[in-house]
């Protein structure tokens, strides 16, 4: 008996568990198959971040540029986040979708 991760979960389980007691993914079938549509959920996961990420940094844009001249007080803070978080986020989420896809299914 060894110590295998599971397609699904990535969590270590018993080679010879039937069923992952973590995710309870049945482990009886093809195992391929499931680590491949594993490995697709978490890049649409990885791309739904970096959606997020991108309209958080055009929303601060916006709130800056709103009405045709710079922003001040309350607004500029707002905007300066929105963008700064949002560009931050994005360019993390994009690093990790790069490191994610160099992995083999």
């Amino acid at each position: 008996m060894a110590l295998i991760k599971c397609p699904v979960c990535h969590k270590r389980i018993s080679s010879q568990a039937s069923r992952c007691q973590h995710c309870q993914a049945d482990l009886s079938g093809n195992t391929e198959s499931l680590a491949r549509i594993s490995h697709i959920q978490q890049s649409n996961r990885l791309m739904n971040q970096s959606f997020l990420a991108l309209t958080l940094f055009i929303a601060g844009v916006v709130i800056w540029f709103w009405g045709g001249e710079p922003a001040e007080g309350l607004r500029a803070y707002i905007a300066g986040g929105c963008f700064a978080l949002g560009f931050v986020g994005y360019m993390i989420t994009r690093v990790r979708i790069i490191l994610h896809k160099r992995k083999s299914v």
